[in-house]
């Protein structure tokens, strides 16, 4: 059959209809004055100068130091004496422009290092394991591995013959949130799921084994001393959603080994009930787990107690109970005795933690106010299980990251009497200095609890002068603001370098303060963190020269629904910018992909429990809110999706108040293109300059 000729402009244009207008979408930049944009593009500049570190290893009797740097064109790696000196760089096999390595760990004898590089696979992507042997004079890296699929988590058995990994066979996607989901079609929840298994491979190469079966997402293993067995949290796929309902699961480290679930916060009784674990570590005689637990918002971002559970089963034991701080990270390094690394407010504790009789006593050594990682757990360090050393990546708000390292005393039960004075042993970022103003830590008290904040005064401060003020609320909400520097992202970095205060506070359900205070704001989200919140603005309007009549409000994810929810129940805040935010609870249930974290938080589900969820919808109190808001989202954000911005935006449209939505193509939870983070910068700063101008006014104003 012939088609008619009037036909075929029709049906062409709505065969490329969906091109066309990928095509056409193009932001059209924002009306902001030219010293705006300008201030922008030095702002940026200065972030982006700074390099930044992705990994750090030290080797086992801390005689190596081995990192990654990230660069503009993938990632290098680094290898030096345990001291910092002879610093030579590592070219993986092929290198080339584009391709970057990762994950570096020295072999428990210290004379291997392995790492993962995609400089061979030419336009897949595929990371491969590679091994270079550091006590060779000459020796070339060398890849012993020939994978499809995703890898990450590389570390060596702990006898050296086997390497371990998380392996998704057949797929280079990370199940992550954060990352953009693309278009939502097809059978949904039935296809493209993921299967992420903890999978070995020789030392000398060849196939790679899988250990753990498919019905079960691994996020996080362990070998036991001997490399015999392996525990690891796990949950039925997919993997982006059941993280908060994971298990502890042991089995022994080979493939046809059925798995036994050792820990089920989902039934056990106590304080660990319907909480997250994360961190699982074999004892040095193998006979016990440790492991995190507490109220955790998202996988990765590890909070809570220490607990410990015998590798045979059993309840497990709270190490930690009533801690006034919040461990993130820990390392056996005697037969009763950790090193943990704790949020305390929003600084760093390192600290010993001795193990007696089920009783765990909690020896602070040093805390610092900077943040702290090797760039492989949260708040993880390099420790020299051989050795007497540490190292790790440090920055904050005044000092770009740079590799530290430190020297250690050792107890005689093996536990950390005591840290030396560390040092920096890198200077890759020697001479930049930070374009924002000083920081200062807050501390203050509300309805019982003690909250603690950082400020940020903006840059060239007279102290004869007022200034507007700008809260920036954290994520989470289990998390915490520490001194780091800044991305080359939006942020109150920015805000400050513009002339604002910015005051990042860490209220209830941060980390920083014990499992009590993260647990305060379960079934009250947006209430009793914001009334802390409140009395932070109080504490700086009191003691710092601050115009009560231009504070505003930002954030992203939670500080994002904040940003929503808080103008709503106050008049405090003349403006807000609010990135990736949440208006309705309820209809945020049906619509985002990673639902199983809210039972946690609310008690029950929204089906179960629809009022607790309505009320702290901020779209419930639409009609009380009379502040500008600008909203900006990724198209493809899986976490907290473009259509609670929408809600949100059509509501405040209904009600007459300024308000604005920009949605930004291809983008997830975490933004990656450059323009786009640059043009939310410069929207968001623009917003608050019409709203919250940043001049300086007289103080006697």
């Amino acid at each position: 059959m012939s088609m008619p000729s009037r036909m075929l402009p029709l049906l062409l244009s709505l065969a490329f209809a969906p091109l066309l207008a990928q095509a056409a979408t193009v932001i059209p930049p924002p009306k902001v004055p030219a010293a705006v944009s300008a201030r922008v593009d030095a702002i940026l500049a200065r972030l982006g100068a700074a390099k930044a570190f992705a990994a750090v290893v030290i080797s086992p009797h801390a005689r190596h130091l081995a990192w990654v740097e990230k660069t503009s064109d993938g990632a290098r790696l680094y290898l030096a004496n345990g001291n910092g000196s002879d610093v030579r760089a590592i070219a993986a096999p092929r290198q080339h422009k584009g391709c970057g390595v990762a994950a570096p760990g020295f072999a428990p004898d210290g004379r291997t290092l392995a790492f993962l590089s995609d400089c061979a696979s030419g336009q897949r992507a595929q990371q491969d394991i590679v091994l270079l042997d550091v006590a060779r004079a000459g020796a070339q890296p060398h890849q012993i591995t020939h994978l499809d699929g995703l890898v990450h988590a590389l570390r060596w058995a702990p006898d050296g013959r086997a390497l371990g990994f998380l392996y998704i066979p057949g797929d280079t996607r990370r199940a992550d949130a954060l990352a953009s989901t693309g278009p939502q079609v097809g059978v949904i929840g039935e296809t493209n799921i993921e299967h992420q298994r903890v999978a070995q491979v020789a030392a000398q190469g060849g196939t790679p084994q899988l250990l753990t079966p498919a019905g079960l997402f691994a996020y996080e293993f362990d070998y036991a001393p001997h490399a015999q067995r392996i525990a690891y949290v796990a949950a039925p796929p997919p993997g982006d959603d059941n993280w908060w309902i994971a298990q502890l699961y042991v089995q022994p480290a080979r493939p046809d080994a059925v798995p036994r679930a050792l820990v089920d916060p989902n039934t056990i009784k106590g304080p660990l009930h319907g909480l997250q674990i994360a961190l699982p570590r074999f004892a040095p005689d193998g006979k016990s787990i440790a492991f995190i637990g507490g109220l955790m918002s998202d996988q990765g971002a590890t909070g809570g107690d220490v607990y410990l559970v015998s590798a045979a089963g059993g309840a497990p034991l709270d190490l930690t109970p009533g801690i006034g701080v919040t461990p993130s990270w820990f390392a056996w390094t005697g037969a009763h005795a950790l090193l943990v690394n704790a949020f305390a407010g929003g600084s760093s504790q390192l600290a010993t933690l001795r193990i007696d009789g089920g009783h765990g006593q909690w020896q602070p050594l040093r805390t610092v106010p900077a943040a702290l990682g090797d760039g492989t757990a949260m708040s993880a360090l390099a420790l020299a299980t051989q050795g007497d050393a540490l190292a790790w990546i440090q920055s904050s708000f005044e000092a770009p990251p740079e590799v530290w390292t430190t020297t250690l005393r050792r107890a005689s039960d093996g536990g950390i009497a005591a840290l030396a004075a560390p040092r920096a042993v890198t200077q890759i970022n020697a001479g930049i200095h930070p374009l924002w103003g000083k920081s200062v830590s807050l501390h203050w008290t509300n309805q019982g609890f003690h909250v603690q904040g950082w400020l940020l005064y903006p840059a060239d401060y007279n102290p004869h002068r007022r200034y507007p003020l700008i809260v920036s609320v954290h994520g989470g909400p289990s998390w915490a603001v520490q001194p780091r520097w800044p991305g080359v992202n939006y942020g109150g970095a920015p805000l400050s370098a513009m002339g604002y205060f910015v005051l990042f506070p860490n209220p209830r359900g941060s980390f920083g303060q014990g499992e009590r205070f993260a647990k305060a704001v379960r079934r009250d989200m947006g209430y009793g963190d914001l009334r802390d919140i409140l009395a932070g603005v109080k504490q700086v309007e009191a003691h710092f020269p601050v115009d009560p009549r231009r504070v505003g409000i930002t954030g992203w994810s939670y500080g994002g629904f904040m940003s929503m929810f808080a103008p709503t129940q106050t008049r405090v805040f003349r403006a807000a910018v609010a990135g990736a935010g949440l208006s309705d609870w309820l209809s945020y249930t049906g619509e985002n992909s990673i639902d199983a974290w809210m039972k946690p938080f609310f008690g029950a589900s929204v089906y179960d429990d629809p009022a607790v969820y309505a009320r702290s919808s901020a779209i419930n109190f639409i009609r009380q809110d009379k502040t500008p808001t600008l909203m900006v989202v990724g198209e493809f954000d899986a976490e907290c999706p473009a259509p609670q911005s929408f809600e949100m935006w059509r509501g405040l449209k209904a009600m007459g108040v300024p308000t604005q939505l920009v949605v930004y193509p291809n983008e997830g939870h975490g933004f990656v293109n450059p323009a786009h983070k640059r043009d939310v910068l410069v929207r968001a700063l623009g917003w608050f300059a019409k709203y919250l101008p940043p001049q300086a006014t007289s103080a006697r104003h």
